[in-house]
C-alpha cells in the first residue's frame, strides 16, 4: 500500500541483487515505485527521486546513462545513491573528487550514522534522540565513502559510528546541490537480513527521510557553504552554545587549528587557519579565512586553499605563511600526499585575497635534506613541514620545522632569490635531548630590535629562544614558554610598528564532546609581542581589543581581604578583568570565575606566595568529558605586585601577567548560572587594586548587526 505521493524510480542493471531486492521491497510498500533498467534511464527521468542502490563496485558508466542522470538532477530531480553507487558522483559530473575507500564493512554490533550536530534538523534525523543512530546490527555492508579525502562540492552530513566508537573520518552521508536538483550519497544504508526491531525502525526512518527530502527539492540549509552567507548560516546554528567563544577568532563551525598566512594587506587584516569542513576533528585540512578592518570585528571569507585531487597537497594543505612578493600576496604552505609533505606556493589573484592560484612547479622543494638523519615516522617518510619566510639582504630566507633522529627537533634554514629555487643552508638550531621535543613544528623567527626571537612548538609546549643568528646558527641568550596552558602553533602578523601574534587554543574536552558541540578550537586574542630594555620577552593584548568593551560592572575598585572571600557585583561568560594583586602575609589570593551560586562549579585563578599563578580546573565543570587538572605558571619574584589582565570568553580563559607571562585555559561549566565572580585571600591579608570588569561584545556580528567599515584604533 502506497503511503506517500512520492514517485521513485528504482535503478537496476540486470537481475537485482539481494540488497536491491530488499530495498525495492521496502520502498514499494511506501512509495509509487517503478523499477528502471540502467539502459532505459534516459527515457525515465520524470520521477521525484531516482534511487540507485548498488552493492557491486562501479567500474564505469555508459556516457549516455551518465548524461541522462546528470541532466535529470540538473533539471531539478533528486538522486539517492546507496552503498557503492556513491562512487558514481565523479563520472556523473556531480563532484570532481570520488570516494577513495571502496570495501565491505563487517557489522557485529549496532552501527550506523554519526550525524553532524550542525545539521540535526535534516528530515532524515529530525526527532532522533542524539547524533549516533544505529541502522545495522549484523552482516556486511558494501560501501564507497570518503576517508583520506573529502568531496570538493558536497557537504558531509554524517560519519560512522561502530558500537561505542565514533569514526569521524568514515563518511556515511554526503549532500550535493547540483543545478536545480539534489543528490544524497548514503554509503551505509543497507537492507536485507533481519535486524532488531529498533534498528530496522531507525533505518526505515532515515531512508524515508532521504527519499522525501530529495523529493521536496534542494534545501540550501544543507549545502556546503562557499560564501559569507553560508558561513553565517553555520555560525547562527552555534550562536546559543555557551561554551562557544564570542570575541575570539573561530571557524564558522567544525575544526580550527594553527593560524596561518597572517598578513595585513590593503588596510585589512587577514587571518587564515587550518580548517576541516567535514566536522570538528583534524582531517583533510583546508585553509579557512577571516578578515577584519579593525582587529576587533571579523568576517568569514571563502576557503582559501583546498586539496587538489591530483596534486602534491591531495591529502591536506597544511601550515604555512604569507609574504608580500613585490606587491603579490603569496602563500607558502606544506602539501601532503601519501607519506610525503613538501613546500608548495600559491599566489593571490586579486586584492581581496579570496582566490588563490597554486604554482605549477609545486612542490618547490623536492625532498628533505639528506645530510641529516631527518626523523621518519609511521605517517611520514620525513618530518618536514611548516614555514616561516622573510626577506633580508636581497634574499628570501625560510625555516622549516623538522626533527633529527635520536637528537631532537630542529628548524632548517633555506635561502632563495625567487621563492622557487631554494638552497639548503643547514639547521638554524637543534634541540638538546628528548625533553626538547622530537619534532619542532611551526617555527617562526622574528626580529625584535637588537634581538631575535625564535619560537617552536614541540607537540606539548611553545618554546621560545631569544638571541641572535651567528655563523654557527642561532645563539641563545634565554629561553622560556610563550604560554603555560592550552596554546599551540602561534604565528605572527607584521604590522606597522611590530608584530601581533595569534595561537591555536585546542580543546580540553574529549573527542565525543567536540563532535556533539559541532565545533572545535579557537585562536587566541592577538598579542603584541616584543622584548623590553633588558632583553626579556613581553606579551600584551592588542590595544584594539579595548574597543570590545561595552558595559563596565566594576571601575577601578580597591579590595582589602583578610583570610576571607567576597562575591563581586559582576557576572558573565564574555568578560575582561584587570587588577593588581599584592600578597601581604596571605598564602594566596584567588579570583574565582565561572562560579555557580552554590560554588559547585567554579574555576579558581590563584596568585601564591610561592610565586606561581595557578588555574585550578578541578571544579570547573560537571561534565566528565572535560579536563579537571591544574595549570601552573611561575611568576618571578620581581613581578610583585602582580598585574593581571584576564579575558573570559565562553570556554576560554586567557591570563596576561605583568605584560610578560601568559597562561591560557579551557573550561566548560555546564550550568547556566555558572557566571559569577568572587575573590578571596587564603591564610592572611592580601590587596586587590585597580580592579575593573567589563562585558565584551561580539566580534562576529550578523549581517543585520554589521556596521560600515571602521577605522582601526590607534595603538
Amino acid at each position: 500500500m502506497v503511503s506517500t505521493p512520492v514517485r521513485v524510480g528504482f535503478l537496476v542493471d540486470g537481475r537485482p541483487s539481494d540488497q536491491q531486492a530488499a530495498a525495492r521491497e521496502w520502498a514499494s510498500d511506501r512509495y509509487d515505485l517503478d523499477v528502471i533498467e540502467v539502459d532505459d534511464v534516459a527515457a525515465s527521468t520524470s520521477y521525484d527521486v531516482i534511487w540507485w542502490h548498488r552493492e557491486e563496485e562501479l567500474r564505469d558508466i555508459d556516457e549516455d546513462v551518465a548524461s541522462a542522470l546528470e541532466g535529470y538532477v540538473r533539471d531539478g530531480g533528486g538522486l539517492l545513491l546507496g552503498l557503492r553507487a556513491v562512487s558514481a558522483v565523479e563520472p556523473l559530473g556531480i563532484d570532481p573528487v570520488a570516494p577513495d575507500a571502496v570495501g565491505t564493512a563487517s557489522v557485529s554490533a549496532p552501527a550506523g550514522l554519526l550525524w553532524r550536530s550542525v545539521y540535526d534538523d535534516h528530515p532524515a534525523v529530525e526527532g532522533f534522540d542524539g547524533l549516533r543512530i544505529p541502522i545495522a546490527d549484523h552482516g556486511t555492508v558494501p560501501f564507497a565513502r570518503y576517508e583520506a579525502v573529502l568531496p570538493a562540492e558536497g557537504e558531509v552530513l554524517a560519519a560512522t559510528v561502530e558500537g561505542e566508537h565514533d569514526r569521524p573520518v568514515q563518511t556515511s552521508v554526503v549532500s550535493w546541490h547540483h543545478g536545480d536538483g539534489a543528490v544524497l550519497g548514503a554509503s551505509a544504508l543497507a537492507f536485507g537480513g533481519d535486524p532488531a526491531e529498533e534498528i530496522a525502525a531507525n533505518r526505515d526512518r532515515v531512508a524515508a527521510g532521504f527519499l522525501e527530502s530529495l523529493a521536496a527539492g534542494p534545501d540550501s540549509r544543507f549545502d556546503r557553504p562557499t560564501d559569507r552567507e553560508g558561513f553565517e548560516r553555520l555560525r547562527a546554528r552555534l550562536r546559543d552554545d555557551p561554551h562557544r567563544p564570542r570575541f575570539h577568532v573561530t571557524s564558522p563551525a567544525n575544526w580550527i587549528n594553527d593560524p596561518n598566512g597572517l598578513i595585513e594587506h590593503e588596510g585589512r587584516y587577514h587571518v587564515f587557519y587550518q580548517y576541516n569542513p567535514a566536522g570538528p576533528y583534524h582531517h583533510a585540512i583546508h585553509w579557512g579565512h577571516a578578515v577584519s578592518d579593525d582587529l576587533v570585528h571579523w568576517r568569514d571569507e571563502p576557503l582559501a586553499l583546498a586539496p587538489t585531487p591530483d596534486g602534491p597537497d591531495r591529502d591536506g594543505c597544511w601550515s604555512g605563511c604569507a609574504i608580500d612578493d613585490e606587491g603579490t600576496p603569496t602563500l607558502l604552505y606544506t602539501g601532503g600526499r601519501g607519506r610525503k609533505q613538501l613546500p608548495c606556493l600559491a599566489t593571490a589573484t586579486d586584492g581581496s585575497l579570496r582566490s588563490w592560484r597554486k604554482d605549477t612547479a609545486n612542490p618547490i622543494i623536492e625532498e628533505a635534506p639528506t645530510d641529516l638523519d631527518i626523523l621518519e615516522t609511521e605517517h611520514w617518510e620525513a618530518e618536514f613541514r611548516d614555514h616561516c619566510v622573510w626577506r633580508e639582504d636581497g634574499l628570501w630566507h625560510q625555516i622549516i620545522g623538522s626533527g633529527v633522529t635520536d637528537v631532537g627537533g630542529t628548524a632548517l634554514h633555506y635561502t632563495a632569490e625567487d621563492l622557487r629555487d631554494w638552497t639548503y643552508e643547514g639547521p638554524l638550531l637543534v634541540g638538546e635531548g628528548p625533553d626538547s621535543g622530537a619534532v619542532w613544528e611551526c617555527p617562526e623567527l622574528l626580529r625584535l630590535g637588537e634581538k631575535e626571537l625564535l619560537h617552536v612548538s614541540n607537540y606539548e609546549d611553545v618554546v621560545y629562544f631569544i638571541g641572535e643568528r651567528g655563523d654557527g646558527g642561532f645563539e641563545v641568550d634565554s629561553r622560556g614558554l610563550l604560554d603555560h596552558g592550552d596554546f599551540y602553533a602561534p604565528q605572527s602578523m607584521a604590522v606597522g610598528d611590530g608584530y601581533l601574534t595569534w595561537g591555536w587554543l585546542p580543546e580540553a574536552r574529549d573527542n565525543e564532546a567536540q563532535w556533539d558541540a559541532g565545533w572545535s578550537g579557537a585562536l587566541s586574542v592577538p598579542r603584541r609581542i616584543d622584548v623590553d630594555e633588558s632583553g626579556d620577552l613581553r606579551q600584551r593584548p592588542a590595544a584594539e581589543l579595548k574597543a570590545l568593551r561595552e558595559t563596565q560592572y566594576v571601575d577601578s575598585a580597591a579590595i582589602d581581604l583578610d583570610d576571607e572571600r567576597r562575591e563581586l557585583p559582576a557576572s558573565g561568560r564574555t568578560l575582561e578583568l584587570t587588577a593588581t594583586m599584592t600578597l601581604r602575609d596571605a598564602d594566596a589570593v584567588t579570583l574565582s570565575v565561572f562560579e555557580s551560586p552554590d560554588r559547585r562549579e567554579r574555576t579558581e585563578i590563584s596568585y601564591t606566595a610561592g610565586n606561581e599563578l595557578v588555574v585550578d580546573r578541578s571544579n570547573a565543570s560537571e561534565d566528565h568529558r572535560a579536563r579537571s587538572d591544574e595549570q601552573r605558571m611561575e611568576v618571578t619574584p620581581y613581578d610583585e605586585p602582580l598585574s593581571l589582565r584576564l579575558f573570559l570568553d565562553g570556554s576560554v580563559i586567557e591570563a596576561f601577567v605583568n605584560d610578560r607571562h601568559c597562561l591560557t585555559s579551557r573550561v566548560y561549566p555546564t550550568r547556566d548560572d555558572s557566571t559569577g565572580l568572587a575573590v578571596a585571600a587564603v591564610g592572611g591579608r592580601a590587596e586587590i587594586g585597580d580592579f575593573s570588569v567589563w562585558e565584551l561584545g561580539d566580534a562576529w556580528p550578523t549581517a543585520e548587526e554589521r556596521t560600515p567599515r571602521s577605522t582601526a584604533a590607534t595603538r
